[in-house]
């Protein structure tokens, strides 16, 4: 390993010698080792560059490819998504144009409750003042009658003697005879 060391410095020591060397020396370079060491880098680095030129390729396409199906599938969720909404949307529209319906269905049923409440407060109004008026009435009649028997009896006491006196006795007696008979 040493002797390969010693060659190497040996050739590059000497170049006039005829040998062949490899000048560490950048500004002692030719263009001719500049184009050797060009043509063996593209010759050989040809291949590892192609490979990693396709290695690089191939993750970018599968990149692509991968990126184009999660947005497929984006699509396909966000379809889905708008189909659900509008379903949503419209059992929504259902709900409120139900809700309003229904609303208007109670408020007439109130509205028609309390017609009917009103009608039995009014008939039972009615009824307590024919109740009130009739009740008036038998009052009335009964002090009109008291007076006019009141007055009736003033003029009977008045004008009656004991002769009428016997006279009606009499005549409540056989009535009450004929009454009697008429049972048996």
């Amino acid at each position: 390993m040493g002797n390969g060391t010693y060659f190497y410095f040996s050739l590059s020591y000497w170049p006039s010698a005829g040998g062949f060397g490899l000048n560490t020396n950048i500004l002692g370079t030719n263009i001719i080792n500049l184009s050797v060491v060009l043509g063996v880098l593209i010759y050989f680095g040809k291949g590892v560059l192609s490979n990693l030129l396709d290695d690089r390729k191939q993750k970018i396409l599968s990149t692509i490819r991968d990126s184009e199906e999660l947005c497929k599938g984006a699509i396909d969720q966000l379809e889905k998504a708008r189909a659900r909404l509008r379903e949503v949307e419209m059992r929504a529209n259902e709900i409120q144009v139900n809700g309003y319906s229904q609303i208007e269905r109670e408020k007439e049923d109130l509205i028609n409750a309390a017609h009917d409440n009103l009608e039995r407060l009014e008939d039972s109004k009615n009824e307590t003042v024919h109740f009130e008026q009739q009740r008036a009435i038998d009052q009335v009649r009964q002090q009109i009658s008291r007076q006019a028997l009141r007055r009736a009896l003033g003029t009977l006491n008045s004008r009656s003697n004991s002769e009428l006196h016997l006279r009606t006795i009499d005549h409540n007696i056989s009535m009450l005879r004929a009454m009697k008979n008429t049972t048996d």
